[in-house]
């Protein structure tokens, strides 16, 4: 929450108590001091120098603002002292400062409503805001409403930002809260993670709970923010400057410079085996979660199936009352029929296919009650592998808990493959474009996303190619390459369908539809999203999922 919008309101007016008059020593409190120098000698960092004008009694001490500004993470910290470096050092902003270096009188701080900004006044209409909203942070020099200056000037769309468009009002009332359908998020979007899970955990969301009692839990937690402690805690296995008392909280605060200083001294410290062993415990953490919640599904799968009439007991129905099926003009069976069902003692209404007979209706279901079978053994084999795999994970973060050397860690990584990926969640750059699998020298392409899917069905599958995709669900476009001469063999066929049925929204399904066509028949007309087609032709087949290293 150091970025956080709460948090920068109770920064700002003793920043600007710090930068507007002596605070050691209470000489001239009248007197402002000046935005002295700005430069750089750290990527991503950036260091603000306060001070009275040159050759003055100096009744203040410099003050001091380094700023960082990664994409993984940006915070403001106010250290007593910063060694500027001899070489590799570029000063900024210069245009603010003024050409004879003079530097410009501080005039205030203030923060806008509802965003995660903060900004410095300065004499002459110019401002200095620290950005931290967006997917980039940003150090930006405005002049009246324009922004005349940036510390990272790759940013494009920073260069249009408006000062006056920054403040947010929104209504905050109950009644908003009562039009919002009583989702909070709407009228609070500054609350942030830890915020929003702090509700959670209180009741906020919870159907139990009355819309007034949940009301008056969003504003105990906005009074807490509003009048905060701060808190250096560990959250997740990181440092984290929160508002609110949770996680494993190391340190309590009262002034907000100086917890900023130390949660940024904290943050650090991290080493970069703190830092490897920290991401490696976070995924196996989610991985956990993701296997609870297929044994969950799974789980709630068979109930609802012991709760169903299974298709093996509509087809012993239908058969034992073949005798009252009515003849229907013009077809074999009528569309729906209510019959006597024995197993529950009350009538019960099957859907049968016009142009099939009674008995071959029956046989319909017969044949649906195998696959009920094999779904029912496949849920219960998912679910036991599940429980492995739990018992694996924990394991497993055991023995990292315990490692003590990045040495052992990277080699334990190494020996487990605990990752598909670097620790630092980068994608190793010899990556291929797609995915592939071979199976008995036939080629399987599959897709990594929706534009990497148009990419391998536009222009790198050919006509004669065999193209693959999850029946009705959001998945990857999976080809299979053609062999001049050949035909796709059954048991390529049925992995590439177990490939695209695995990397797709019914990866969780014990069964999965996949359409199966040659590349010819799928075209994608204009206007339609990435990784949207059209097929023209199709057969389908029913696999299990199952990914690349299964």
């Amino acid at each position: 929450m150091h970025t956080n919008f709460y948090f920068l309101r109770q920064l700002a007016p003793v920043l600007e108590t710090r930068l507007s008059r002596n605070y050691t020593q209470l000489i001239e409190p009248q007197s402002s001091l000046r935005f002295m120098a700005c430069f750089s000698q750290d990527r991503d960092e950036v260091v603000l120098i306060f001070a009275q004008a040159k050759g003055k009694i100096n009744y203040y001490k410099p003050f001091y603002i380094k700023a960082t500004l990664r994409p993984d993470f940006s915070g403001l910290a106010f250290p007593e002292t910063v060694k500027r470096a001899r070489h590799n050092s570029i000063d900024l902003f210069e245009s603010v400062i003024g050409d004879e270096r003079e530097g410009r009188v501080v005039l205030g701080v203030r923060v806008f409503q509802n965003e995660r900004c903060l900004a410095i006044l300065l004499e002459d209409d110019f401002t200095i805001l620290f950005k931290f909203f967006g997917n980039r942070p940003n150090l930006l020099a405005f002049q009246n409403n324009v922004v005349i200056d940036q510390f990272n000037r790759q940013l494009i769309t920073d260069q249009n930002l408006k000062l006056d468009a920054f403040n947010r009002p929104i209504d905050q009332s109950y009644d908003a809260f009562v039009r919002a359908v009583y989702d909070h998020r709407k009228l609070f979007p500054t609350f942030g993670r830890i915020v929003n899970d702090w509700l959670a955990n209180h009741g906020v969301g919870n159907k139990e709970y009355s819309d007034e009692k949940q009301w008056l839990i969003i504003q105990d937690v906005v009074n807490q923010l509003e009048h905060p402690t701060y808190f250096l805690t560990v959250i997740d296995y990181r440092p984290t400057l929160s508002l609110l008392p949770v996680g494993d909280i190391r340190q309590i605060f009262t002034d907000p410079i100086e917890a900023a200083n130390h949660f940024y001294s904290a943050y650090n410290r991290l080493t970069t085996f703190d830092q490897e062993k920290a991401q490696l415990i976070r995924l196996l953490e989610k991985r956990r979660k993701r296997a609870e919640a297929r044994i969950e599904a799974n789980l709630q799968r068979l109930t609802q199936r012991e709760l169903e009439v299974s298709h093996e007991e509509m087809g012993h129905i239908l058969m034992a009352n073949l005798h009252e099926v009515p003849t229907v003009p013009g077809a074999m069976s009528p569309e729906r029929l209510t019959l006597y069902d024995f197993y529950r003692d009350q009538p019960i209404t099957l859907k049968l296919k016009p142009d099939l007979s009674p008995q071959r209706n029956a046989e319909n279901f017969y044949r649906k009650a195998k696959n009920e079978k094999l779904e029912e053994q496949h849920l219960i084999e998912q679910m036991t592998t599940r429980e492995e795999e739990l018992l694996k994970i924990d394991t497993k973060k055991a023995d990292l808990e315990a490692i003590t050397t990045l040495k052992d860690l990277r080699r334990y990584v190494k020996q487990h493959q605990l990752l598909t990926e670097d620790v630092t969640g980068r994608a190793d750059e010899s990556t291929p474009l797609f995915k592939e699998v071979v199976i008995d020298t036939f080629r399987i392409l599959i897709g990594r996303n929706a534009k990497n899917n148009d990419l391998l069905t536009q222009k790198y599958a050919y006509k004669e190619d065999l193209w693959l995709h999850a029946r009705d669900v959001a998945g990857s476009h999976v080809i299979v390459k053609y062999q001049a001469g050949k035909t796709f063999p059954k048991n390529v066929i049925e992995r590439a369908a177990e490939l695209a049925a695995w990397y797709s929204k019914r990866r969780t399904d014990s069964l999965c539809p996949v359409t199966i066509t040659p590349r010819k028949f799928v075209r994608k007309p204009k206007g339609l999203a990435e990784g949207q087609v059209i097929v023209d032709k199709e057969d389908v087949i029913l696999v299990v999922p199952k990914g690349d290293n299964k």
